[in-house]
């Protein structure tokens, strides 16, 4: 029995420009699930929020529109949450500095609380585990736990043992941020991609003294791949680079780019599955490389990754697979 039959709907918190999560969308509404779209930024001056609980109960109530006077969600209805890419809380500015911070973590708390302990809800990822895995460390000590190849790599805030780990590898040498690569300075926005490291040399910089750095092995490439994970269903495509740039991070030119359907080998898909259930997801957009040996090598996984581009360079029904999952829990 579908969601739809069960009444049940599909919440999808993501900010308005979301064209991934409009596929998803526009995937449940062609079965008939009822879909309800909001930014958590609309809360609380676009939307209000009223929920009670009592003994032997769960939560009720309802989302409404403010100034419309209409509910925009009924608390009992969710069987699906599709939890994307949700913007901040905007509060009012007549607030002072401090009421805005207080007020901030009762947003976070109260609408977010709420919403997190909807009952039977199937969550697209787990917000919980989805931040937990934004820690790329993790990430990596459970790819190496269930089988994967993942790189040599060292953090440290340590120059010294940056320029000795470097020396000691004797091959060449990559760094990585670790917090996504898109980074806030002084009123501009700075796209920090994967860099190589020409000499260890350069390490001994007292600046990577200031926090923590991430170094790892530069894998040799014969190709490299992203893969979509989805409950136990794998989707990737090939991503083969056509300039410098792009061989060392694909990301930093996407023109040169060419693509190609992949079928990944049962063993690795097997793996990449008891990765995101171990990390507690149900989707993850993953990136690997294909070294000339056919190994294959794990870089990172992303919860709320893209792959909107990937389905329409091959067909793959990611959006069906999403949705099968949103919906799994009302059936």
């Amino acid at each position: 029995m579908t969601a739809s039959a069960h009444g049940r709907s599909v919440l999808v918190l993501t900010s308005p420009e979301d064209p991934t999560a409009d596929r998803v969308a526009a995937e449940l509404a062609v079965r008939g699930v009822p879909v309800a779209r909001l930014d958590t930024a609309q809360f609380p001056i676009e939307i209000s929020m009223t929920a009670t609980i009592s003994s032997g109960d769960r939560w009720r109530g309802r989302l409404r529109s403010v100034g419309r006077g209409h509910d925009v969600l009924d608390l009992a209805d969710v069987g699906g949450v599709y939890y994307r890419r949700p913007e901040q809380f905007v509060l009012d500015e007549r607030m002072s500095a401090p009421e805005r911070v207080f007020a901030y973590g009762e947003a976070r708390v109260g609408f977010g609380g709420v919403v997190q302990a909807l009952a039977g809800a199937r969550w697209v990822n787990d917000p919980v585990a989805a931040a937990r895995t934004e820690y790329k460390p993790v990430q990596l000590a459970m790819a190496a736990q269930v089988g994967l190849a993942v790189p040599a790599t060292l953090i440290t805030s340590d120059s010294q043992a940056a320029h000795d780990w470097a020396t000691a590898r004797g091959g060449p040498i990559i760094y990585k941020p670790m917090g996504g690569i898109w980074h806030g300075d002084e009123g501009k926005v700075r796209v920090l991609y994967t860099t190589r490291v020409e000499e260890p040399e350069s390490l001994l910089d007292p600046a990577i003294s200031r926090t923590a750095n991430l170094f790892q092995e530069e894998v040799p490439k014969a190709f490299e791949a992203r893969a979509v994970v989805v409950g136990n269903r794998v989707f990737a495509m090939r991503i083969e680079a056509g300039s410098e740039r792009a061989a060392i991070d694909w990301r930093s030119d996407y023109d040169s780019l060419t693509y190609g359907e992949l079928h990944l080998p049962a063993e690795t898909c097997g793996k990449l599955v008891e990765l995101h259930q171990r990390l507690g997801l149900v989707c993850g957009a993953v990136d690997l490389i294909c070294d000339p040996d056919g190994r294959w090598v794990f870089l990172e996984t992303n919860q709320g990754g893209e792959w909107g581009w990937l389905t329409q360079e091959t067909g793959s029904p990611i959006a069906a697979a999403i949705a099968d999952e949103l919906t799994r829990g009302s059936e």
